[in-house]
């Protein structure tokens, strides 16, 4: 399990600064500004949770059930969320707006926020 947060958290990394260029260079042309600001939204939360998955995945064993659950409400978050704002943003630009994404990424923020609730949790139990 560390090494799935290690791995996945390196990936999302990897792949936030690729969309990010992608985004303030060869996207500039076909979206909106408003477009381009959703676009960067979901390349910002991808970046803060592969930060997130890495610190886990080299401070934590990983080895309970609470704490694969929060990296598992992360790794799947953060794809729910930020690769359906992707695809919401490409397809309203090129004018064929995949509507079906739109509630798929409140259900990844609910994960994402599940996330942190754990993460919370795992740490008030420590202190009491």
């Amino acid at each position: 399990m560390v090494l799935l947060a290690q791995f996945i958290g390196a990936l999302y990394g990897l792949l936030a600064v690729i969309f990010g260029a992608f985004g303030a260079h060869a996207l500039k042309k076909i979206m909106s500004e408003e477009q381009l600001k959703s676009f960067e939204t979901g390349v910002k939360y991808q970046m803060y949770h592969a930060v997130v998955l890495l610190v886990l995945g080299f401070n934590f064993n990983l080895e309970t059930s609470l704490e694969r659950s929060m990296v598992y409400c992360f790794i799947i978050g953060v794809f729910l969320f930020s690769f359906s704002i992707y695809g919401l943003c490409l397809s309203a630009a090129k004018g064929k707006k995949l509507r079906f994404l739109g509630p798929i990424t409140p259900l990844g923020g609910l994960l994402l926020v599940i996330g942190w609730g754990l993460l919370l949790y795992s740490f008030i139990q420590n202190i009491v």
